[in-house]
């Protein structure tokens, strides 16, 4: 979403937007996006409640330190915090994992304490800087630092993020970061993506699921990083 709203409106003949107001929009859109996709992923029994609890619990209150801390940020310095981590994302998801398992039971998850909270803590304050719940690095780490099956991290990680995205939103709402008017259209489209892509996402296969996801976030780190170097 970050790459498409800096680079795409110059193409059509708008004017560019700043990090910043990007920032403020993927943020809502993020939110958005979470509330809906997370209803189609319960129904498929791939979110662990557990999970999201204590990584999420952790992730609001860091993102929202995050979320308000980044309007003290510089553009280049924003644009380089987000395309390092999706270009380490992009890395992550790329590996193989001989121990994925296709259908794996959420009731059965075992996970370390330490490792998720540390994981979701750390994402928080990035992610709530660059106006990102943090999916784009956080299933990479779960899926690789807290060995969670790829299906239940994508699910999970959208209950995770509604309260990061739910933060930074706060953060950057109460300091004026959030262009309202360009954000309407972004949240009656997002919602039946969302609904859309979590149904999808069952039907294709979890090798496939990986090396989709880590190719667009490559894609998109390489993009960001040249903009954070060149301008």
């Amino acid at each position: 979403m970050a790459p498409l709203l800096l680079y795409v409106p110059p193409l059509l003949g708008f004017g560019s937007l700043s990090m910043h107001t990007v920032a403020g929009l993927t943020i809502v859109q993020g939110l958005v996006a979470c509330i809906s996709g997370v209803i189609v992923h319960k129904r498929f029994n791939s979110v662990s409640v557990r999970l999201a609890g204590w990584m999420g619990g952790t992730i609001f209150i860091t993102a929202l330190l995050g979320g308000a801390g980044s309007g003290y940020a510089s553009n280049d310095l924003l644009l380089l915090i987000f395309g390092t981590l999706a270009l380490l994302a992009a890395i992550l998801m790329l590996m193989p994992n001989a121990k994925e398992q296709k259908m794996p039971v959420v009731t059965e998850l075992p996970f370390s304490l330490w490792r998720a909270v540390s994981t979701a803590g750390s994402v928080g304050v990035l992610g709530g800087m660059v106006g990102q719940g943090g999916s784009f690095i956080l299933i990479p780490l779960m899926t690789s630092f807290v060995n969670i099956p790829t299906r239940i991290a994508i699910g999970t990680n959208l209950a995770i993020v509604l309260l990061s995205s739910t933060a930074g939103f706060l953060g950057k709402a109460f300091t004026g970061q959030i262009e309202w008017l360009l954000a309407v259209p972004i949240v009656l489209t997002v919602v039946p993506a969302a609904q859309l892509g979590g149904i999808l996402s069952h039907k294709v296969p979890v090798v496939k699921l990986r090396k989709i996801l880590g190719v667009l976030i490559a894609i998109a780190a390489c993009r960001i990083l040249i903009s954070a170097f060149f301008g």
